[in-house]
């Protein structure tokens, strides 16, 4: 015989609350229930307390659950990864590809690009100039809308109307020094912008010089420009980002934040959702927007990821619709298989893409300020057998800075660069070994060459690659190779950044901002710009890219450039080019893309087959 008294455990009673906090309604079931008990036991005279776990019958009232619902369950989503954190997203500072590429998804500005890279209307109905070319003036639609995404409801409330105001108050921020615009200098065709972007902030009469700077509203909706010289490309610039209108009060209130989620006003097809930084982040389609009705994708974007083999992994698993810019094309690695697989090679596009991709030598940081020592190692680089048994996306070796698809470009022209690709490989590492001896470093003795790039697998794969390539060629030389995050490698570059803490070589592409070199020439190796990460300083190189900018004639333009790529890649040697790009990319067949060559791909104009994509990930 024996007494048995039995105590429940708090879990019990927990489980009975969590029931009870459920918003459901309980419905009464009978249910075999598992309990913990505490249990005293009488056994021959002695009392024993005992831990049990017995099964008890009783009544309870259950909530069944149910999966909560995803309100964005239903809207058309296009799916990547983000490559890198994008740096920035204000129009005044962007100066990379991703950056830009974003900025350019959530702000319109005068004019833009269309697939052709014909320059059309965006904010502007129209524009002309004055006989002498020096005055620009351009008429603009009164119905787009400066707008905020509210982060708790997730509504969206129109602010006003985007006026020429804006315009002026945009161009005048990116050029006001305290901005600090690496890419102010793109607007020096404008009178009194370099004076004002040069100013010193303190002086008694800064505010003057602002004052003078060429850009004024004449009503709501007009904007005219005075330029210093002619510029008959002016409607190109009316269209890169640094032109763009900005949002005074929102910058105002909220200074450097005014681009966080939340807090951003932006004007265009998107606006940002969430940025997570160093996560993931999302745009998300504005509503308010003047042709909202033919933006059919509602959320883009996805985790940040730097490896193009985590990307690759995702994509094959339908977890992403695309691999391709703001995120990364297929992994190098993968290309031959890609190619061969009856479905990848069906979704792999390889296409032209006016961009270069090349190797700049730091020319203040010795030993490469030696033009000798930089001929040598542009010589010692293999760039059809990267392209053949590396990249294997239809590159083409480069021989100048100015891609093909640009006004002015020499790319036909192999007289320009020739000791790059004229030659066999061999012929070419015979030069470059002679001109290194030539120097005083035979094979290579005494060098210490570092080697950086921004952290990709890919952009890895080339060092290592071309790496192996000046080991051979220079087998005396210690050659190496360093990587930093994307916004970090930035600054490392920028031309007033200490030479101590650069590289010896910098991995760098240039994609048009518009198609003329005078984007390229201009704008990225004249001692003045922000871009010059090789500090390349050539006086004669710089008044003959500033004249072909002013220059009506474009034959005369044409041979202007043609002699500054000569200067650039010749006599200087300032960049090491390796190859013009292709698009190589990757997209699901219920993806409808729109590529433009300048401007950055539009996703407020691509498709989405949304049924086929649900279909093919099982919702």
């Amino acid at each position: 015989m024996f007494s048995k008294k039995i105590a429940l455990l708090l879990v019990v009673a927990v489980f009975m609350g969590l029931i009870a906090a459920c918003g459901a309604q309980p419905t009464p079931e009978t249910v075999t229930v598992v309990q913990t008990v505490v249990v005293e036991k009488e056994v021959q005279g002695e009392t024993k307390t005992v831990v049990e776990t017995v099964e008890v019958v009783k009544e309870v009232e259950v909530v069944k659950e149910v999966a909560p619902t995803d309100p964005d369950a239903d809207r058309v989503r296009l799916d990547t990864v983000i490559g890198t954190e994008p740096p920035t997203i204000d129009p005044a500072l962007g100066t990379d590809t991703t950056s830009i590429f974003m900025i350019r998804q959530m702000f319109v500005g005068l004019t833009g690009f269309d697939s052709n890279a014909n320059v059309v209307p965006e904010l502007a109905t129209e524009w002309s100039s004055s006989e002498d070319g020096l005055t620009w003036t351009f008429k603009m639609r009164d119905d787009v809308q400066w707008v905020n995404r509210d982060p708790n409801t997730g509504e969206f409330k129109a602010i006003r109307p985007v006026t020429a105001q804006d315009v002026v108050y945009g161009v005048k921020r990116t050029l006001n020094p305290n901005t600090a615009s690496d890419y102010a200098y793109v607007l020096y065709v404008i009178d009194g912008a370099e004076a004002f972007n040069t100013a010193d902030p303190n002086a008694e009469d800064f505010a003057a010089i602002e004052e003078a700077v060429g850009v004024k509203a004449i009503d709501d909706t007009t904007v005219e420009f005075k330029l210093a010289v002619p510029a008959a490309y002016f409607p190109s610039i009316a269209a890169m980002w640094v032109t763009y209108p900005q949002p005074q009060e929102a910058i105002d209130q909220w200074g450097t934040n005014w681009t966080e989620a939340g807090l951003i006003v932006t004007n265009g097809p998107y606006t940002l959702r969430e940025w997570n930084h160093g996560a993931n982040f999302m745009l998300e389609k504005n509503p308010l927007w003047v042709d909202a009705d033919n933006v059919q994708i509602e959320l883009f974007g996805g985790p940040i990821i730097q490896e193009e083999s985590t990307a690759m992994a995702l994509y094959e698993n339908n977890e992403i619709d695309m691999m391709s810019d703001p995120g990364w094309g297929p992994p190098l690695p993968d290309m031959d298989r890609i190619k061969a697989d009856p479905q990848l090679s069906e979704e792999l596009f390889i296409a032209p893409r006016p961009c270069t991709y090349y190797y700049g030598f730091v020319t203040t940081k010795p030993p490469f300020d030696n033009v000798t020592i930089r001929k040598a190692f542009s010589a010692a680089i293999d760039r059809q057998s990267l392209i053949d048994n590396l990249l294997k996306g239809e590159q083409v070796p480069a021989h100048s800075f100015t891609a093909p698809g640009n006004f002015g470009t020499v790319a036909d022209d192999k007289t320009i660069g020739s000791y790059m690709i004229e030659a066999s490989f061999a012929d070419q590492v015979k030069q470059a070994q002679d001109w290194l001896a030539e120097a005083g470093y035979p094979e290579g003795e005494g060098l210490d060459v570092l080697i950086m790039h921004n952290t990709s697998e890919a952009h890895a794969q080339v060092a290592q690659a071309v790496q192996a390539m000046w080991q051979e060629a220079f087998p005396k030389a210690n050659i190496s190779i360093e990587n930093q995050e994307w916004a970090v490698y930035l600054k490392t570059l920028l031309p007033e950044s200490p030479d101590e803490e650069k590289p010896d070589v910098y991995r760098m592409g240039w994609c048009n901002d518009y198609p003329d070199a005078n984007n390229w020439l201009n704008e990225v190796f004249n001692s003045k710009s922000g871009q010059n990460y090789a500090k390349f300083n050539a006086p004669e190189y710089d008044k003959l890219v500033e004249d072909a900018a002013m220059n009506p004639d474009p034959a005369q333009r044409k041979e202007m450039y043609k002699e500054a790529e000569k200067i650039l890649i010749d006599d200087e040697a300032a960049i090491a080019p390796i190859y013009y790009y292709t698009y190589v990319r990757l997209y699901k067949p219920w993806v409808t893309p729109v590529i433009s060559p300048v401007s950055g791909d539009p996703i407020a104009e691509w498709k989405i087959d949304w049924e086929a994509k649900k279909a093919a990930r099982g919702e």
